[in-house]
């Protein structure tokens, strides 16, 4: 408890003194409204303006505009707008200073915070590019649940990661630091959308430098480049648009293959997911065959694949003498709620 009064109180001073910089602006800004309502009242009755140019007047002088005099003044008129500008000036000067002030703090405040959230990630990924591709994958992995933080250079691309609270990282990923800040070090996986296939073969080489284990995601535009990201040190390299050119032979070729993976894939159309399930050494279903373990009775979900964990072989569709082994990964097709409790009460 003690702790975390301590971990909170530079935010409640922060808390405190934008309070009241916030009440110092307003009334200041009330300040000024009165100002300007006097310097009207005072040109009508001084010079007998109109009230608008009376106000138009004041205005001008507060805003150190520099304008020509509307009319005329007289001595009392001239030492009157003497008084205003004296007053005014000073008061547009400290609500300037002070909006300042809690713009510059306020965003301080919220990127140290931003820091002190990335730093305590572990396991996360770190997504370099936010274009259209990464945008995506980001929001896959929102939704998966998984932590990520961002990794982009564009302003404006900045602005949404504000607007949608998550995190990231305002920088250019080549750059050692930047990497450094969205947690590298203890990063599991870097996912490459960049725009241009140089710089994610560099960002892939100083990455690697940085962390050898991390797996990494690169994306590339030409077959030509896959062969250098891979030689870079990319564990596995997607080329867009073979995926695209793919999917769209697959609607054509197979079209009701193509929905049942779709349906699946976006857990639209039916209540199912596919996802990979690790087994824990000492679980339920470590050492058993898929018939001793009555994997389908108990969970009601598919095995479509079992990864092999010595081989690191992929067997598809297998059959009941299958044998489950600890440290296997299982590819398994099942409604949310059945897998999430194969993971919890039969693999760990």
């Amino acid at each position: 408890m003690a702790s975390l009064v301590e971990a909170t109180r530079p935010l409640v001073k922060w808390l405190a003194r934008s309070e009241a910089t916030k009440r110092e602006i307003v009334l200041a800004s009330l300040f000024l409204a009165a100002l300007l309502a006097t310097g009207t009242v005072g040109y009508s009755i001084i010079e007998g303006w109109y009230w608008l140019d009376g106000l138009y007047m004041t205005f001008i002088t507060l805003t150190t505009i520099g304008f020509a005099e509307v009319r005329k003044l007289s001595d009392a008129g001239r030492i009157f707008t003497i008084f205003i500008g004296l007053v005014g000036i000073g008061a547009v000067a400290f609500i300037a200073t002070r909006a300042a002030q809690l713009l510059l703090t306020s965003e301080a405040i919220s990127k140290r915070h931003m820091n002190k959230r990335i730093s305590q990630l572990r396991n996360h990924y770190i997504v370099c590019g936010f274009g259209r591709i990464g945008k995506r994958v980001a929001l896959d992995l929102r939704r998966a649940g998984m932590p990520f933080v961002v990794v982009e250079i564009s302003p404006i691309k900045v602005e949404w990661l504000v607007e949608e609270d998550l995190l990231f990282v305002n920088g250019n990923a080549e750059d050692d630091e930047v990497l450094t800040a969205a947690g590298i070090d203890s990063a599991k996986g870097l996912i490459l959308t960049l725009p241009d296939d140089s710089s994610n073969v560099f960002v892939t080489l100083t990455a690697r430098e940085l962390n050898p284990d991390l797996f990494i995601v690169a994306r590339t535009d030409t077959h030509h480049n896959e062969r250098k990201l891979r030689r870079a040190g990319a564990n596995k390299v997607v080329a867009a648009y073979e995926i695209g050119a793919d999917r769209i032979a697959q609607v054509i070729l197979r079209p009701h293959v193509d929905r049942f993976v779709e349906d699946v894939l976006k857990s639209d159309g039916l209540d199912l997911i596919m996802e990979e399930v690790s087994v824990q050494d000492g679980s339920l279903l470590a050492n058993q065959s898929l018939a001793e373990s009555t994997f389908r009775q108990r969970f009601n979900a598919i095995v479509v694949a079992i990864l092999d964990s010595e081989t690191d072989e992929m067997q598809f569709n297998p059959n009941a003498t299958s044998t489950i082994k600890a440290g296997d990964i299982l590819i398994v097709l099942g409604s949310q709620d059945m897998i999430n409790r194969l993971r919890t009460e039969g693999c760990s």
